[in-house]
């Protein structure tokens, strides 16, 4: 009787799983896991008796924790093995913030002051905190976002600016002729500095390059632009799960626009200018 040998595997290698790519799961990425469909930016990756986990917060701010096992996310449609983020070397010179600010170990958050800056929308908030929050702590500017521009008057009249208490605007698509353009320029005074970008909205203001397109779509008028904007990158229908993959993009002000960038230094030199200066 002759022996026969076997090879270990004959599995043919059209059915073999083809290899997937590991993906640091860096706080902020984007991610969903695939059993539960659960869809949100990592938070943290932990080490735990059963293996290593990650914990993701979707667009609701809910959290859940999940395994980190082979093919277990998608990334932008693809599956992937989200594994530990390398630890990074530490900088040779001084720590910066995410604005470009020199950032200051150990510095506390001041309290807050009598001024304000109001933004928009809560996606305007979102990404002005995302690279100026460091720096807004440290100055004690508190942001607050409007429901629209069109509660404006209400909202400056109400405020009630003064010296001590200025108050700060970011309006988006500010441009010439336009209805926003006219309310700013009825509550703009000595204490009140109402700014503005060109952008349909923020989601324009961050570099397309930065999101990995090659620029952000055209969408017709009379189409609801955020749901036009996913349509033509075939991204689901989702405008939260869509700004949340946008903001994960954004880790510095690298990847924002200048005519963004400079609107809102000009509100926190503004805001933050010494009692009896004009602030302009």
């Amino acid at each position: 009787m002759h022996s026969r040998h076997y090879s270990p595997d004959l599995t043919p290698p059209w059915k073999k799983p083809k290899p997937v790519p590991e993906v640091p799961a860096d706080p902020g990425l984007v991610v969903e896991e695939v059993v539960t469909g659960y869809c949100g930016a990592v938070l943290r990756c932990e080490k735990t008796a059963e293996g290593p986990t990650v914990t993701l917060e979707d667009r609701f701010g809910k959290q859940r924790v999940f395994p980190m096992v082979p093919r277990g996310f998608l990334l932008e449609g693809r599956t992937v093995t989200l594994v530990r983020p390398q630890s990074r070397p530490a900088p040779s010179g001084p720590a910066r913030t995410a604005s470009g600010s020199i950032a200051v170990p150990g510095a506390r958050a001041r309290v807050a002051r009598a001024g304000r800056i109001y933004v928009e929308g809560r996606h305007d908030a979102e990404l002005v905190e995302r690279v100026w929050g460091d720096d807004l702590r440290i100055e004690g500017v508190v942001v607050e976002y409007l429901e629209g521009v069109d509660d404006l008057p209400a909202i400056v009249d109400a405020f009630a600016p003064g010296p001590d208490a200025r108050l700060g605007v970011l309006v988006d698509h500010l441009v010439p002729g336009s209805k926003e353009s006219r309310i700013a320029a009825a509550v703009t005074g000595e204490h009140t500095l109402v700014v503005g970008h060109p952008y349909i909205d923020v989601w324009e203001a961050v570099k397309p390059s930065s999101v990995g397109i090659p620029a952000w779509p055209r969408v017709p008028r009379g189409q609801d632009w955020k749901t036009g904007v996913c349509r033509a990158l075939g991204w689901p229908e989702n405008t939260g799960a869509a700004w949340q993959r946008i903001l994960s993009r954004v880790r510095s002000y690298k990847d924002l626009e200048p005519a963004l960038l400079g609107r809102v230094e000009e509100l926190i030199d503004f805001v933050t200018a010494p009692e009896g200066a004009d602030g302009r």
